[in-house]
């Protein structure tokens, strides 16, 4: 995206604190770029020269292993940041970042942000709120991949999923309808195993699968499947 076409980043989570002056200038700093679904941001192993704000569009955070299976680590919407731990402690990439959509990034160079971070408090105050949330993020999903079946990791994938359009009437609406691979990617197991317990979900009523969405018509029901196990940890 050409530098005059730059828009604020007022929509930005982890700018909100920061004063608008400084926004401006960070905005005046940042290279804008679009990206294509499917298109490569970032590189794991790539050097850490920019920090990243999602303005449109949707990215996805994977790491691929040697056999390269890939596995999701979330997935982020405009207004989320990525590329801040490189930044920060000057190491190499950590992961992959794929555009999921068409998507709008401006990209700020990391000697700037780090300034910004170490004269502004409040802003430096708000990264480290953001990495703890990271870190207790990546503990939850340790937790359940050392303790919890690969049944159960689905339940509770789904239940995140449906939480974000849950309904007063109990029910959820996950729209699109999850890929079997996607959720495959995201906890750690085949395709099949996904496509299985879907199925079971469905035999027990407590999913519906329609054209355009998947239907969660008892969302308690699986929050309870999903605390059953979780009780134990």
């Amino acid at each position: 995206m050409p530098a005059n076409d730059a828009r604020p980043l007022d929509g930005i989570d982890l700018l909100s604190v920061a004063p608008a002056t400084l926004r401006a200038e960070l905005q005046k700093q940042c290279r804008w770029q679009r990206f294509a679904a499917h298109e490569q941001i970032i590189d794991r192993n790539d050097d850490p020269d920019h920090v990243y704000f999602l303005v449109e569009g949707k990215v996805r955070v994977v790491i691929y292993s040697a056999s390269g299976r890939e596995i999701t680590f979330d997935d982020l919407s405009a207004g989320a940041s990525f590329g801040e731990l490189s930044a920060l402690d000057r190491e190499p990439r950590s992961a992959n970042v794929m555009a999921l959509t068409e998507a709008t990034v401006a990209a700020l160079p990391t000697a700037i942000f780090r300034s910004a971070v170490t004269e502004n408090p409040a802003l430096a105050l708000a990264v480290m709120v953001h990495l703890v949330g990271v870190l207790r993020r990546a503990n939850e999903r340790i937790m359940e991949l050392s303790t919890v079946g690969a049944n159960n990791r689905v339940h509770a994938e789904l239940l995140r999923l449906a939480t974000l359009g849950a309904q007063p009437d109990g029910s959820a609406t996950i729209r699109p309808i999850p890929v079997h691979s996607d959720i495959a990617s995201r906890v750690s197991t085949t395709r099949e195993t996904v496509a299985r317990v879907l199925s079971d979900l469905a035999k027990s009523g407590i999913v519906i699968r329609a054209a355009d969405h998947l239907q969660v018509a008892d969302l308690s029901r699986l929050e309870r499947l999903v605390e059953e196990v979780r009780g134990d940890w």
